[in-house]
């Protein structure tokens, strides 16, 4: 088994320092393969804000990767906007804004969508759709193809916050392109599923998008992050939450998808099959939660 741990809007400058403990031992506790985290590391992009992001990744003690989010970028400065959006974060973060991982069975490619010319509007630019759909191109067919961007490529109409631009036809792109899952964050929400924009096309990605694991800023939910959980042919999320002591993660819905033709389709949880299973060709199920 495989396992990620997908982490989102830390918001240092805002993040809530009793969560840091008990997030750090939540993601210990699970023993992930990767830590990927989908942008918003700090809160207004200033330098005490991503020393303090970059030491708690440290403190993981797991490998990780991370995308910028728009406010990763400084926002009252406009000149180093427009010039060096990102020396921040590339200096105390990662340098390559769109890094990529091999995990055997899954493969992670970092997309990112922040745009200088919009305070929190995103934008999915052709190119780097382009890019990354290539790094979907080789490798086995069962392999999961995993985006992580910092915006989403759908949310509710009744979000207060600009859609990305561009996101419907790098949808499109992504899908032909061999995309499985997309990581995302940005709206501090969490919903798990098909993208309701494409309904009836059931070999299009599933989203995943968390809401924030450690800012003040809820928004009328709880902190969270996300466990996504890889045997050959089958994916488990699993939303990690914050309980009402305010201070334990602690698993709060369950979602399983199984490898249908091209696509990802969700299935009733008790229909999932048995870690013995795996002797007989069917597909393993194995699970941790602390």
């Amino acid at each position: 088994m495989k396992r990620i741990v997908h982490l989102s809007d830390l918001h240092f400058g805002r993040a809530r320092p009793e969560l840091l403990k008990p997030l750090v031992a939540a993601v210990q506790a699970v023993e992930p393969d990767i830590v990927v985290v989908s942008g918003d590391l700090t809160q207004r992009a200033r330098s005490r804000e991503f020393r303090a992001a970059r030491h708690f990744l440290d403190s993981l003690g797991a490998r990780w990767l991370a995308v910028p989010g728009n406010h990763d970028m400084p926002l009252f400065q406009p000149v180093t906007r427009f010039f060096q959006p990102y020396r921040k974060y590339r200096e105390m973060i990662s340098f390559d804004l769109e890094p990529c991982h091999d995990g055997g069975i899954y493969r992670v490619a970092g997309l990112n969508t922040t745009d200088r010319f919009a305070h929190q509007r995103g934008v999915a630019r052709s190119g780097a759709i382009r890019r990354l759909c290539q790094r979907f191109a080789d490798g086995p067919k069962d392999r999961f193809n995993i985006v992580v961007a910092h915006h989403p490529f759908e949310q509710d109409p009744a979000a207060d916050k600009a859609p990305m631009k561009g996101r419907e036809a790098a949808l499109a792109r992504l899908k032909d392109g061999g995309a499985d899952v997309v990581l995302s964050g940005h709206l501090h929400t969490w919903h798990t599923g098909a993208f309701l924009t494409r309904p009836g096309d059931p070999a299009g990605p599933i989203q995943v998008h968390a809401g924030t694991s450690l800012s003040s800023r809820l928004r009328g939910e709880v902190n969270d992050f996300a466990l996504l959980d890889m045997v050959p042919g089958q994916l488990t999320v699993t939303r990690m939450a914050v309980e009402a002591d305010g201070v334990h993660f602690t698993e709060r819905a369950r979602a399983v998808f199984r490898r249908e033709g091209v696509g990802l389709v969700a299935v009733p949880e008790d229909s999932v099959l048995s870690e013995g299973d795996v002797d007989t060709g069917k597909v393993q199920r194995l699970h941790k939660v602390p």
